[in-house]
């Protein structure tokens, strides 16, 4: 028998399902830690989370589900990672984190983005990138470069919260084109990284990471990762995407014309549409 795992970065808790590949069937699930985890407010609208405790609670559930099924490492063959939305951690030259990551609930770059808008020109944005910088990630960097200078001075890459679990299993630097789009680095009518807002922002495209497809080998875990997780270094992670894209496709809402709705924390509305094309009133 051979096995996959999911796993899902969330900002309350992390989960992990253990699926038989043979017959899709789910063997197991966990969620840890058992209350919510704690997200900083150092100031009044900041979000924050330390990104190693996400990789903490990774490896428990890892760990967790291979030792209660008494899974051989071997026979799991895949690993996919779905991931709250919207977030920025940023790493060094070594690879380590520079500042706990600014999650997608945190507020402080609203204005930033909402300028943004404005000079670069809201039908501009509407059409290339589909949505406004509104509080998105690319505004939060914009934030720290404004000011944290020396921590910006510091980022060798900006990571989304699934990029830094897979960097920590892999070893590898990596992210995806729905996961610039999340953050409103990409245009879509050039089908490559924003130059507009690049330049606009004053970021330099070398902070972002090498760019690989949501479904693919993406990366090996390497042998730290394996020692942390208890995974094989033969293990693939073949899959990230961030919430809402993994939502649409757990609920089956790929056709053009299907909708969907999601409540939680936060409410969102999307549906799939056969041209690239934004809502109008954003």
């Amino acid at each position: 028998m051979n096995y996959s795992i999911g796993l899902d970065i969330g900002s309350s808790s992390i989960k992990a399902s253990l699926l038989r590949c043979e017959d899709n069937l789910v063997m197991d699930e966990i969620k840890f830690p058992e209350r919510e985890m704690e997200i900083q407010s150092p100031e009044t609208g900041f979000a924050e989370q330390d990104p190693e405790l996400w990789y903490h609670y990774v490896c428990h559930c890892i760990q967790s589900l291979i030792s209660n099924n008494s899974i051989d490492p071997d026979t799991i063959i895949s690993l996919g990672i779905a991931y709250q939305m919207h977030g920025l951690v940023m790493v060094d030259e070594n690879l380590e984190l520079i500042r706990p990551a600014i999650i997608w609930c945190d507020s402080r770059a609203v204005s930033i983005g909402e300028e943004a808008f404005t000079k670069m020109g809201e039908s501009y944005c509407l059409t290339h990138m589909l949505n406004s910088p509104g509080n998105f990630t690319a505004s939060k960097l914009k934030w720290v470069q404004q000011n944290e200078p020396e921590n910006y001075q510091r980022i060798h890459k900006i990571l989304l919260p699934g990029d830094y679990i897979a960097l920590r299993l892999s070893g590898k630097c990596q992210t995806t084109i729905s996961g610039l789009s999340e953050g409103i680095f990409w245009d879509f009518k050039s089908h490559t990284l924003s130059k507009k807002l690049l330049d606009y922002y004053d970021f330099n495209a070398n902070l972002i990471p090498n760019l690989v497809d949501n479904f693919h080998p993406q990366a090996k875990i390497s042998e730290q990762g394996s020692i942390d997780s208890g995974l094989n270094t033969d293990t693939f992670i073949t899959y990230r995407a961030g919430d809402q894209a993994n939502n649409a496709l757990a609920l089956g809402v790929l056709n053009p014309g299907e909708y969907a709705a999601t409540g939680g924390t936060s409410g969102v509305i999307y549906a799939v549409q056969n041209s690239i094309t934004s809502d109008p009133k954003s």
